[in-house]
């Protein structure tokens, strides 16, 4: 058979479903190049290049000298881009949720502060406050708080929000998401947090605030977003040193409850 896209997705496919079968435990070592070409009838780069694919996924891990292993429950967040929840849930073989703990229309007036200077929204502007926690095999992975300014997605609905906001916006609403400023804390778990995430009070977290933007549009929406870091690693390609340009970032101090 040849190779070709069609069968490298196919490939794919069926390691995955090998990975999350009994015979590979997490923490257990992988087929080599030399078994999957051999047991799926494939050459050894394409093997190279399914084994590739799936280490960028998270499922799998190259130690050197070693071979290749299944990882523990580890999800990834990418630094690069924006990336849907439950795209890179699906992505890593795992079934994503969504349980939604508050979802409710408000007075900017109404909400925080900092929230409404950084949506940039008069007073009177309606708002949508909801509270969610994002799941993957029905463990909690995710607790998140988030502000939506409703003028720009006044198609958004309570039954929305239980599923991806980003197809949403996109599908539904028909915004361009044209990034997004982060500010990455390491923070311990509050007890209510903690109660959410079902983890022990006082557990380390990363949490992200993040203000989100539509082309044309300005701010779309500002969130405070709590991730397990037994759960989650935020990984990043970053260039060589440059004498030019200053570092787009900054640093904070602590911010541990």
């Amino acid at each position: 058979m040849a190779d070709n896209g069609t069968f490298h997705q196919q490939l794919i496919g069926k390691l995955r479903a090998l990975i999350r079968s009994e015979d590979f435990a997490p923490g257990s070592q992988f087929l080599t190049e030399r078994e999957i070409a051999q047991r799926f009838g494939t050459s050894r780069p394409t093997a190279n290049k399914a084994l590739s694919s799936l280490v960028s996924a998270g499922l799998l891990e190259m130690r050197r000298g070693a071979g290749t292993f299944v990882r523990d429950s580890v999800l990834d967040y990418d630094l690069e881009r924006l990336v849907s929840f439950t795209d890179k849930a699906l992505a890593a073989g795992r079934k994503p949720g969504t349980r939604l703990i508050e979802y409710r229309k408000l007075a900017a007036s109404d909400g925080p502060p900092d929230v409404v200077q950084c949506l940039h929204v008069g007073p009177k502007d309606p708002l949508i406050y909801m509270e969610r926690v994002r799941l993957a095999d029905e463990r909690p992975v995710i607790y998140e708080q988030r502000h939506v300014v409703v003028s720009l997605c006044p198609g958004m609905t309570r039954t929305a929000a239980k599923g991806s906001l980003y197809k949403c916006w996109t599908e539904k609403c028909g915004l361009t998401i044209s990034g997004a400023e982060e500010i990455i804390h390491a923070v311990n778990a509050t007890t209510t947090q903690a109660a959410h995430l079902q983890i022990p009070v006082g557990s380390a977290c990363f949490q992200i605030s993040a203000t989100g933007f539509v082309s044309g549009g300005g701010p779309l929406w500002h969130e405070k977003t709590l991730y397990r870091a037994d759960v989650y690693e935020f990984r990043n390609r970053i260039g060589g040193l440059s004498s030019g340009a200053a570092a787009m970032g900054r640093i904070v101090g602590p911010s541990i409850a």
